[in-house]
């Protein structure tokens, strides 16, 4: 493993910013305190800030020693999660009922580590922008700095993300070619009837029936109308209707979410559940409110820049260290805009398999938005150095 030396000596600093970080979790959007810490460091490594992109963003300038005008892009995300702590460690949270139980504290001080070595060294030619976004966690921070005009205002070349990874050892990385995490959708379906006695069914409209009916047709959506090689999931979480016994309500609720790899999947998706939805309802003599919100789109990397990546961190860990076609996974990320938007990739960074946590701490190897989740500090400086070595590469191609 080929490490920064610098960024290994600063590595018991590090620890401590990111703790810091740890005991004082702020959520989507009120990340006032974390963006001034973040500010603050880059202010005293001499490196250009801004700040109030996205709301609470910062964006670091970082200028090389050339005259090169080539720029590229590091994001890390800033936001915790509005769950409860259980940790007892030194550091836990400070704050009832929030936590960072995802790892942007860590993605916040491997940036700035690199950050500082980037300022300290400017051993490049070009431009780094070091982009500290908020509201990761369904706030969808990415889309509200683009949308604010960060590629105008900062325009870069490519943009890369990173997450720490649970379950996977440390020194591995995972990465892939297209679709790596899925598109993140909510749908509220509400069937109305006409509410009457329970002994008396024959005077009213069922909304129960009906909603039960609903929920066994949706799932024909993925058996029968998407193409069984297209992963894609539609998961049904909610159902609410009734009140007492011996009445039949007047309205039944249906909640819940639909993942996919590819906006043609999702297209399909969202058709086949509002004519099945209409139909099911017409049938059982209902009305029906349809609602279907895209969240987030999917995750996907673009071929050059996962090409890449692959081989930057190759070069940090050794071919056998690198997974450059891991199995993609169904939970989102709001980078996804910011690929939408400029070239890039996202890479999953290895965070062991929970033995940098006490015994007993529940869930395996401390997997994310777990109550007893922390991130682990030994990887801090692999990641930075990732930073580091991805940024220089980049900048030293040819244009």
């Amino acid at each position: 493993m080929k490490l920064i030396e610098p960024i290994l000596s600063w590595h018991a600093e590090l620890t401590a910013i990111r703790r810091d970080l740890h005991a004082h979790p702020e959520l989507s959007y009120e990340e006032f305190r974390t963006s001034d810490v973040v500010a603050a460091k880059l202010t005293e490594w001499g490196i250009e800030v801004h700040r109030g992109m996205g709301g609470t963003g910062v964006v670091g300038v970082i200028r090389g020693k050339g005259n090169g005008t080539r720029a590229v892009g590091l994001r890390a995300d800033m936001d915790a999660l509005p769950m409860q702590e259980v940790n007892t460690f030194a550091h836990a949270s400070t704050i009832p009922g929030k936590m960072h139980g995802c790892g942007h504290d860590g993605h916040t001080t491997m940036l700035l580590g690199a950050a500082r070595y980037l300022a300290e060294s400017r051993d490049f030619d070009g431009i780094v922008y070091v982009i500290f976004q908020p509201a990761e966690e369904g706030g969808a921070g990415a889309k509200r700095m683009v949308d604010d005009g960060l590629f105008d205002t900062f325009p870069m070349d490519a943009v890369f993300g990173m997450h720490n990874w649970p379950g996977m050892p440390v020194g591995q990385f995972g990465l892939t070619d297209g679709p790596i995490m899925a598109s993140a959708n909510e749908f509220k379906i509400t069937l109305t009837g006409k509410g009457s006695h329970a002994g008396m069914p024959h005077l009213g409209v069922d909304p129960v029936m009906a909603v039960v009916q609903l929920a066994q047709s949706m799932q024909t959506i993925v058996t029968r109308n998407r193409n069984p090689v297209d992963a894609a999931v539609l998961s049904i979480t909610q159902i609410h209707t009734g009140s007492a016994d011996n009445v039949v309500p007047n309205d039944a609720v249906m909640r819940g979410t639909v993942r996919t790899f590819t906006l043609e999947t999702l297209d399909l998706i969202e058709r086949r559940m509002r004519e099945i939805s209409e139909h099911t309802a017409a049938a059982m003599g209902c009305t029906v409110d349809f609602q279907f919100d895209r969240n987030y789109p999917p995750t996907i990397n673009h071929p050059k820049e996962a090409a890449f990546s692959a081989g930057v961190l190759r070069d940090i860990v050794g071919s056998q260290n690198v997974n450059a076609a891991v199995d993609p996974t169904m939970g989102a990320e709001d980078f996804a805009f910011m690929l939408l938007s400029k070239p890039g990739s996202y890479i999953w960074l290895g965070a062991g398999l929970g033995e940098h946590r006490d015994a007993g701490h529940g869930m395996g190897p401390c997997m994310l938005h777990n109550g007893s989740y922390d991130f682990n500090d030994e990887v801090l400086p692999l990641g930075a150095t990732y930073w580091v070595e991805l940024a220089r590469k980049w900048l030293a191609q040819p244009a």
